[in-house]
C-alpha cells in the first residue's frame, strides 16, 4: 500500500513515508528522578519499544532530559504543556521530539519561537490535540478536533516549519477513528494514533485495538500507543501483538490455541501458559498451535509450524499438520518444548 504520509525523522528512527509503524509508550516515573526513569525506559527497550515520551511539567524535569537521553538507546520525546520556557529548555537539552497540545500555549509568537528553535536542531513537533484542548466540549467534536490541529499546524507552517507529526486522540474509539479519518484527508504529515485514557488493561486492550486496528486497516497511522493504566511494558506488548496480527510486523512467537471445551482431557491452560512464558523472547516468526482435542488439531491448525493436540491423558505433537510423536500427558510439555526448541534452532 502506498504511504499517505511524508517521512519525518525522530532521532535515529523515521516514521511515515512507508516506513514500518513504530510502537511507543510513555514513562510513568517522575522525570526528575533520572535513575528510575532511565531504568523504566531500558525495560521498555527490552520489550521492543521504538519511541518513548516523558512528562516535562517543570524546568527541573526539562533539565534532566539530556541526562536521560545519554543513557538510553531509543528516541526521547518531551511532553510539554502550558509553559513555553519549558519547551525551549527541552529543545536545548537535545530531545528528539517535542509534543505540544494546541491551546495550552496561547501566545502565537511563543509557538513560532519554539518552532524556530526546534527547526535549528531538526527536532520535530507533534501537534497533539484532544478534548482537553477545549474549555467546554464542542457540539461537533470531530470538526473541532480537526480544526484545532489545523490551526496549530498553520502557525508552525507560517515560520516554514514542516517537521510535523499530528495526533488526535480521545477516550472514545469511534470519535477518534472519525477524527483521524478526517485529518488524514487534509494533511500528509505522519499520524500518531491511539485511544487516550483508555482505562485498565482489559478495557484498554479492547477499546484501543478497535480504534487503532480500524485506522491501520485503512492505511492510517504511522506510530501507535496503547494507553493502559498499568506497567508501560503492557502497552508495548499490546502494540507489537496488534501489528503482528495485522501482518504489519513480522517475527515472534504466535500462539494459536483453542478455548477448550468438554472434549479436552489435558491441562491445556497450563501448557499454553508455560509456552508463552518460556518462549516469550523469541523474535523469529514461529506459529505454534496448542489444541485441546483432535477436532481442532492438527487439521484446524495444519498451517502451524508446530503444534500439539490433546487426547485421552495424552497428546500428539505435529509439524505442518503431520503427526511426529504421541506422548503421555505427564511428558507432553517437556516433549513439546524439546521439539519447539529444535524448530527454533533450525529457523535461526
Amino acid at each position: 500500500m502506498k504511504s499517505r504520509s511524508i517521512a519525518v525523522n525522530i532521532g535515529n528512527r523515521t516514521i511515515g513515508g512507508g516506513n514500518p509503524i513504530l510502537v511507543q509508550s510513555m514513562a510513568k516515573t517522575d522525570t526528575r528522578d533520572v535513575v528510575s526513569t532511565v531504568n523504566q525506559i531500558l525495560r521498555l527497550e527490552e520489550a521492543g519499544c521504538d519511541l518513548v515520551r516523558v512528562a516535562v511539567p517543570d524546568i527541573e524535569s526539562a533539565e534532566a532530559l539530556s541526562k536521560i537521553k545519554s543513557k538510553i538507546h531509543i528516541p526521547l520525546i518531551a511532553d510539554v504543556h502550558f509553559d513555553p520556557l519549558i519547551a525551549m529548555e527541552s529543545i536545548s537539552q537535545g530531545v528528539d521530539k517535542l509534543r505540544l497540545n494546541p491551546s495550552n500555549i496561547q501566545d502565537e509568537e511563543w509557538i513560532k519561537k519554539i518552532a524556530l528553535a526546534a527547526k535549528n536542531r531538526s527536532i520535530p513537533i507533534r501537534v497533539g490535540t484532544n478534548l482537553g484542548s477545549f474549555k467546554k466540549k464542542p457540539d461537533n467534536p470531530v470538526e473541532a478536533l480537526v480544526k484545532n490541529a489545523l490551526d496549530e499546524i498553520k502557525i508552525l507552517e507560517s515560520v516554514d516549519f514542516n517537521n510535523i507529526i499530528v495526533s488526535i486522540k480521545t477516550s472514545d474509539a469511534i470519535l477518534t477513528v472519525r477524527a483521524n479519518e478526517k485529518i488524514a484527508e487534509l494533511v500528509r504529515y505522519p499520524l500518531h494514533i491511539g485511544i487516550t485514557e483508555a482505562g485498565p488493561k482489559e478495557e484498554s486492550l479492547v477499546k484501543s485495538s478497535v480504534g487503532i486496528g480500524c485506522l491501520l486497516m485503512e492505511g492510517i497511522g504511522d506510530t501507535i500507543r496503547y494507553s493502559i493504566t498499568a506497567d508501560p511494558i503492557e502497552e508495548i506488548k499490546a502494540g507489537i501483538t496488534l501489528l503482528r496480527s495485522l501482518r504489519l510486523r513480522k517475527g515472534g512467537l504466535e500462539i494459536v490455541s483453542c478455548p477448550t471445551c468438554g472434549r479436552c482431557e489435558i491441562n491445556l491452560f497450563e501448557i499454553v501458559k508455560q509456552v508463552k512464558e518460556e518462549f516469550e523472547e523469541v523474535d523469529i516468526p514461529v506459529r505454534v498451535a496448542i489444541m485441546g482435542c483432535v477436532v481442532n488439531g492438527p487439521g484446524e491448525a495444519a498451517d502451524a509450524d508446530i503444534g500439539l493436540a490433546g487426547g485421552k491423558k495424552s497428546g500428539v505433537i505435529f509439524r505442518k499438520g503431520k503427526a511426529v510423536r504421541i506422548v503421555k500427558e505427564e511428558h507432553l510439555y517437556s516433549a513439546f518444548r524439546d521439539e519447539l526448541k529444535k524448530l527454533i534452532e533450525s529457523k535461526k
